[in-house]
């Protein structure tokens, strides 16, 4: 199958850079897949499992919290707040956050702003949980 090139940074530095099959992730609009030739395209990213098919046709799978994709004459940049390869996942840390977010929701005192902050981060810890397991 064809290939392409793709860098995929974070405010963290670079994770991967070099060639590619295909790269699937989660935009704030639904699922997405990029292959070869693909037209010219930008998105915000959403929180999703992603994937990335190597060249060999191996996968690795991550974790993504937002960020932008774009793919520009040939080329695709994945600048994304939060990646962290199913590898690198710290499957406890990752329990121990559910919990407290769970634990936060369950306040009936919270104020509108704190509850979407402790939902966002049940969703964050609900996709790395998915993404490990």
């Amino acid at each position: 199958m064809k290939t392409f090139s793709l860098r995929i940074g974070t405010p963290d530095g670079l994770m991967y850079e070099g060639e590619v099959e295909r790269v699937k992730a989660r935009s704030i609009t639904g699922d997405l897949a990029i292959l070869a030739d693909h037209c010219n395209y930008c998105t915000a990213l959403g929180m999703g499992e992603a994937c990335v098919v190597m060249p060999d046709g191996t996968r690795r799978t991550a974790a993504c919290i937002g960020g932008m994709l774009t793919m520009m004459n040939g080329e695709c940049h994945l600048l994304a707040t939060t990646w962290e390869w199913k590898e690198d996942i710290d499957l406890e840390r990752a329990k121990a956050a559910k919990a407290k977010a769970e634990e936060m929701l369950a306040n009936k005192d919270l104020s509108e702003r704190d509850f979407k902050i402790a939902e966002a981060k049940l969703h964050r810890a609900l996709v790395r949980l998915s993404v490990k397991e």
